[in-house]
C-alpha cells in the first residue's frame, strides 16, 4: 500500500514539472494516495494544485471536478484549510464556467455571488468580483452589464488577490474585440506586444487574438509577424486549441496552404479537447479554411488523424467542412440556449 511518503514523493516531483498532462497525472495520482490514506489536508492540497494545472493546461473539466471536492472539503471544515487557496482555485473556475452549456446561467450566477460574498467575508478587495463578474457577463454575451462591471473593477486598486496585469490587459483586449472596436483592441494590445506585460499565457494568446483585427485595418504585413512568432510559441500545446483556430480564421485570408499545415498538425489536439467553446471555434474555423482550399487546391486530401471520427473521403474537402462546420454550429446553438441570445452564433459566423 502507497503511503505518505509516496505522496510526498510525487508532489516533490509534480513541483518540479512545468504544467502539462505529466504533472498532472502525478498530481492526481497523489490525490489518489491521499484519499486512500485518509489524509484530507494532502489530499486538499494536491486537488488546489490539479485546479490550478488543470486550468491552465486544457483540462478544465478535470479542474472543475477537482474544485468542487475542495469547495465541499472546505466548507465541511473551514477550519483546517487556507482561504487564500481556496479563493485562487475558485477564481480560476470562475473563468471556466462559461465554456461549458450544460451549465445553466443561474448555476452560473449562483456561483458568482457566492464568490463575491466569500470574498467579502474574508476581508478581501471587491476588485476580483467584479473582474469576474465583467468576465462571466462578455462570455455570456451580455455587454451592457460587461461594460457596467468592467468601469467597476477599473476604478478599484488592485491588490494580492488580483489577477496578473498581463492577463486582465488581455481580456480588457478581448472585451474591446467584442465590441467590435478594432483600433481599441491594438491600443490595449499594445503594452503586451512590446513586450512590457507577460506571464506564462501572455503573449500566447495575444499574438493570436490580434490578427483579425489587424487584417481588418489593412495592417496584413504586421500580422504576418504576430502569426509566425504566436504560432511557435503555442505549437504543439493542448491549452492553445482556440489560438490555432484564429491562426486558421486569419490564414484562410492571407495564406491558406499555411493554415492547412496548422490544421494538419494540431487537430489532433483539437478533436478529444475538454474545452467545448474552443474546439467550437476550432472547429468553426476548420470549416471556412477547407472551403476556401477546396477552391485553391481541389482533389487535395486532408491528413486526419487516424482515431479522427470521420468516416467520410478526405479529398471531398466541402463534405469535410460541412462536418466541421455543423459541429461548430450545433455547439453554438447550445451555448445561445443556455445565454439566451445569439452571442455565441455571431462569434462563428463569416465577419
Amino acid at each position: 500500500m502507497r503511503t505518505e511518503t509516496d505522496f510526498e514523493d510525487l508532489m516533490e516531483e509534480a513541483y518540479g514539472l512545468p504544467n502539462g498532462p505529466a504533472k498532472l497525472g502525478m498530481l492526481e495520482e497523489a490525490a489518489r494516495i491521499a484519499d486512500l490514506s485518509g489524509m484530507d489536508e494532502e489530499a486538499y492540497e494536491a486537488r488546489s494544485e490539479i485546479v490550478e494545472v488543470a486550468s491552465f493546461c486544457g483540462y478544465p473539466m478535470k479542474a472543475l471536478i477537482a474544485f468542487s471536492w475542495q469547495l465541499g472539503k472546505f466548507d465541511q471544515q473551514p477550519e483546517l484549510y487556507d482561504e487564500e487557496t481556496l479563493m485562487w482555485s475558485y477564481k480560476w473556475i470562475l473563468g471556466k464556467m462559461t465554456i461549458f452549456p450544460e451549465i445553466s446561467r443561474d448555476k452560473i450566477m449562483e456561483l458568482l455571488e457566492d464568490f463575491g460574498r466569500r470574498f467579502q467575508s474574508f476581508g478581501y478587495s471587491d476588485r476580483s468580483y467584479w473582474y469576474y463578474r465583467f468576465r462571466v457577463y462578455m462570455d455570456l454575451g451580455e455587454l451592457d452589464e460587461a461594460s457596467a462591471s468592467y468601469a467597476k473593477f477599473r476604478d478599484l486598486e488592485r491588490d494580492y488577490m488580483s489577477d496578473c496585469e498581463a492577463c486582465e490587459q488581455d481580456e480588457i483586449m478581448r472585451y474591446w474585440d467584442r465590441m467590435g472596436d478594432d483600433e481599441k483592441v491594438l491600443q490595449t494590445a499594445k503594452p503586451i506586444l512590446k513586450g512590457r506585460m507577460s506571464c506564462a499565457e501572455i503573449p500566447h494568446l495575444t499574438l493570436s487574438e490580434v490578427l483579425m483585427p489587424l487584417y481588418r485595418l489593412g495592417k496584413i504585413d504586421e500580422a504576418h509577424v504576430h502569426q509566425k512568432k504566436g504560432y511557435r510559441l503555442i505549437k504543439g500545446q493542448n491549452d492553445f486549441v482556440q489560438s490555432f483556430g484564429e491562426q486558421m480564421e486569419f490564414l484562410t485570408l492571407t495564406d491558406p496552404a499555411k493554415g492547412i499545415d496548422i490544421l494538419e498538425e494540431t487537430l489532433v489536439l483539437a478533436m478529444d479537447h475538454e474545452d467545448p467553446f474552443a474546439k467550437m471555434i476550432y472547429y468553426a474555423r476548420a470549416a471556412s479554411l477547407l472551403r476556401r482550399w477546396a477552391e485553391e487546391s481541389p482533389g487535395y486530401r486532408l491528413r486526419l488523424p487516424a482515431s479522427f471520427p470521420y468516416d467520410g473521403d478526405p479529398g471531398d474537402l466541402i463534405k469535410l467542412a460541412d462536418y466541421f462546420g455543423d459541429y461548430a454550429k450545433s455547439m453554438a446553438e447550445r451555448f445561445d440556449q443556455r445565454n439566451g441570445n445569439r452571442h455565441v452564433s455571431s462569434l462563428i459566423e463569416k465577419r
